[in-house]
């Protein structure tokens, strides 16, 4: 911003509104001694802006000036109905995170939350053996050959119950404070029924990838889940800001850092295909439902 000149009172009025006749972005300050400092935002537009200060100088009644005023309103009346349009469209970040946009968390987001709280107790962070085994996709004793025999016995509940097993606090904690924060969000933003929807095809899309592609059955969390939620969000709000949905990109930064970082090896055995698939699978699911959106707008 670029400070132009200092006109009276009366006289600022008429060149501001001159001013947002022809398009040039400033503000008007009033200073101690009564007058008014005119600055200009656009660096570009500061040469032109200077050359009709002057030339309203040397001539304040000219008629460009004193029929600026009907052009002005009618500028700032366009720029307001701009303004109100993208405020529709976008939703800032204030409207999306859970308490801040006054819709707090939903049945279902505190739902996931408590039910792994409780089978963290009751698999002692997956320390109790006998317990984790009933959770598994499959039993690493009976299983692990490729096939489900459980499932395939009526047990269907086992392609979902791995997102529920967790090994370790910090383990817990962090997928947690994920599911707060993105389930919050699109419980609040889109529906319960989305964020179900959501959940259950990247828990049952991650859960078999892992298995088929390692043939390990001994996996378990939420992160699969996570990376799905976040797949979903992130696309979805990109290519449909009126959806509500928002992640920020230091956020994403983070969670494809961090599954890069589990590729690696170094922090032991981690279901990296499930990472992989649930990302996949929410950034498709995104992408798929903001194309519909945009394509059936309401």
């Amino acid at each position: 911003m670029r400070h132009i000149g200092h006109l009276p009172a009366g006289s600022a009025r008429v060149f501001s509104d001159f001013l947002v006749s022809r398009g040039i972005h400033h503000e008007v300050e009033r200073e101690n001694d009564g007058s008014f400092a005119i600055w200009v935002r656009d660096e570009d537009q500061v040469a032109p802006a200077q050359e009709f200060l002057q030339q309203f100088a040397s001539n304040p009644n000219a008629a460009e000036f004193s029929n600026a005023s009907a052009a002005a309103e009618q500028a700032r009346a366009a720029q307001k109905k701009e303004l109100e349009a993208y405020q529709r469209r976008v939703r800032t970040s204030a409207h999306l995170f859970p308490k801040v946009g006054g819709y707090g968390v939903g049945w279902l987001t505190y739902a996931l939350i408590v039910i792994c709280v409780i089978v963290a107790i009751y698999t002692k962070l997956g320390a109790d053996g006998d317990r984790v085994r009933n959770l598994f996709i499959t039993d690493p004793v009976l299983g692990g050959d490729g096939s489900l025999p459980e499932v395939a016995s009526g047990q269907v509940w086992r392609l979902f119950t791995p997102i529920f097993l967790h090994f370790g606090l910090l383990h817990l904690i962090f997928n947690l404070m994920w599911i707060y924060q993105l389930g919050s969000m699109i419980e609040g933003r889109r529906s319960t029924g989305n964020l179900l929807a959501v959940v259950a095809t990247t828990a049952l899309c991650s859960n078999l990838a892992e298995y088929f592609f390692t043939g390990n059955p001994m996996f378990g969390g939420m992160s699969g889940v996570v990376y799905g939620l976040a797949g979903y969000v992130w696309i979805r709000g990109k290519y449909d800001p009126a959806s509500g949905l928002f992640l920020d990109r230091q956020s994403v930064t983070i969670l494809l850092v961090w599954l890069v970082i589990c590729y690696t090896g170094l922090l032991g055995h981690v279901a990296n295909t499930a990472h992989l698939s649930g990302l996949i699978v929410g950034m498709i699911w995104g992408g798929l439902s903001a194309f519909i959106a945009r394509q059936n707008p309401s």
